[in-house]
């Protein structure tokens, strides 16, 4: 039955000639062949954004672009898709409840951080998740080993899930604080380098464009931010006040506005570099001075109590000795 229905579909095949069954062949090989460069080619080619960017914007070197219409793969993509919903819902009540988003968006913007607040309100989250866990680790071998302390566990969760969000909040804050250290430290050189580079002849923005260029930092981040607002057509003095804007800084307030205020008025600029150098050295040698008197104190807790205890226990044991051998 089954060769009896095999017979006329196979028909066709054995009155063909060998060479139109190759000529067949060899087509659908050399479409095939086809096809596959022409895909293979248009992958190859730069995504417009990969082509304009540099242009409008003073971005590092792109890499090979990401193939047109495929996600990046990620191991976490289960992951966000289960538990992304109550997470994100999580963070929008943590929004609503301790608020502030303007001074979270200025803190993230003074420690170079790109995220926003949502992102980070759901990191906050999540510090506060791992944070329960660990307490609810904690609580269960405590309730294992006293079953009446089912409330003191309940109560160490919520406090560290507290804790938790806060910790986030209070790492951003010092996360803020060493950028400006290295912003403070990376400010004077820069200043100079911007100085000597308009000095040898160089316009505001090229003086600009080659230190950025030269340079690695935190300010120097901050510099080719003000770079690219340049060369998206915003004006120097107006980058420069943005910049005075967002720090938080005094010194790179006053460097910024001094900078505006030469371009709009045509003061020579080299030497208000010179004097915005010598005033940020200036003012770091002052705090360093501020910081020794008031570690001064610090300095003999030490001494006090470790030291002079430890002096006076050798000074007097062996009389203590000789007053008890006398005794005796």
């Amino acid at each position: 039955m089954t060769d009896s229905l095999l017979v006329p579909l196979l028909a066709p095949l054995v009155v063909l000639d060998p060479a139109v069954v190759g000529g067949l062949l060899g087509g659908t090989a050399a479409a095939g062949v086809i096809l596959a460069v022409g895909r293979v080619r248009a992958l190859r080619r730069p995504q417009l954004s990969v082509r304009v960017l540099p242009y409008v914007r003073d971005l590092p070197q792109v890499g090979r672009a990401p193939l047109p219409g495929v996600a990046p793969a990620s191991r976490t993509s289960a992951l966000v898709g289960v538990f992304g919903p109550p997470v994100r819902s999580a963070a929008a009540l943590v929004e609503r409840v301790l608020g502030g988003s303007a001074s979270v968006r200025r803190r993230l913007d003074r420690a170079g951080l790109e995220q926003s607040v949502h992102d980070f309100r759901v990191e906050q989250v999540l510090w506060g998740l791992a944070a329960f866990t660990v307490a609810a680790g904690v609580g269960l071998v405590r309730t294992l080993a006293d079953p009446g302390s089912v409330l003191g566990a309940v109560a160490l969760c919520a406090v560290a899930l507290a804790l938790g969000v806060l910790g986030r909040d209070w790492w951003l804050g010092q996360q803020v604080t060493k950028r400006e250290r290295l912003v403070l430290a990376e400010l004077p050189t820069l200043a100079e380098l911007l100085s000597l580079a308009v000095a040898a002849g160089e316009s505001p923005v090229g003086a600009l464009s080659r230190v950025v260029a030269r340079s690695r930092g935190a300010f120097s981040e901050d510099l080719a931010v003000v770079l690219g607002e340049i060369r998206t057509g915003a004006p120097v003095a107006q980058a420069f006040d943005r910049l005075a804007a967002r720090t938080g800084l005094p010194a790179v307030a006053r460097f910024a506005q001094g900078i505006a205020t030469a371009v709009e008025r045509g003061t020579p600029l080299a030497d208000v570099l010179h004097a915005q150098a010598a005033d940020v050295r200036e003012s770091g040698r002052r705090t360093l001075i501020e910081s020794a008197a008031r570690r001064e104190v610090l300095m003999m807790v030490p001494v006090v109590f470790l030291v002079l205890p430890v002096t006076v226990l050798f000074a007097f044991y062996p009389g203590l000795i000789g007053l008890s051998l006398s005794v005796t």
